[in-house]
């Protein structure tokens, strides 16, 4: 008999609430530079590819910050809000 292995909703590891939300702190800085005008100025969702007016797009983080993801240029992606609500804590290989 074959046993299916456990597959846990949420992350088995969570980081401190301190340290959550010194990284959106972080992210909240990062969403005033230039860098990030110019991320998201192309209007696309990273994970839909449907183009948005980019006031509309909102950071995501490839790595949550729940699951121990940082809030540096090379884990931020702009988002549509559908896309983000719906990914949540997940990794962007995790089907949402």
């Amino acid at each position: 008999m074959s046993e299916e292995p456990f597959l846990p909703e949420e992350p088995v590891f969570w980081i401190g609430e301190e340290e959550i939300q010194k990284q959106r702190r972080i992210a909240k800085e990062l969403r005033k530079t230039p860098w990030w005008k110019k991320k998201k100025s192309d209007g696309i969702c990273y994970y839909c590819r449907r183009k948005f007016s980019p006031e509309e797009l909102t950071m995501d983080h490839l790595v949550p910050l729940a699951k121990g993801g940082k809030s540096v240029k090379a884990n931020l992606v702009p988002a549509c809000k559908e896309c983000n609500n719906a990914k949540k804590n997940k990794l962007p290989f995790e089907e949402f």
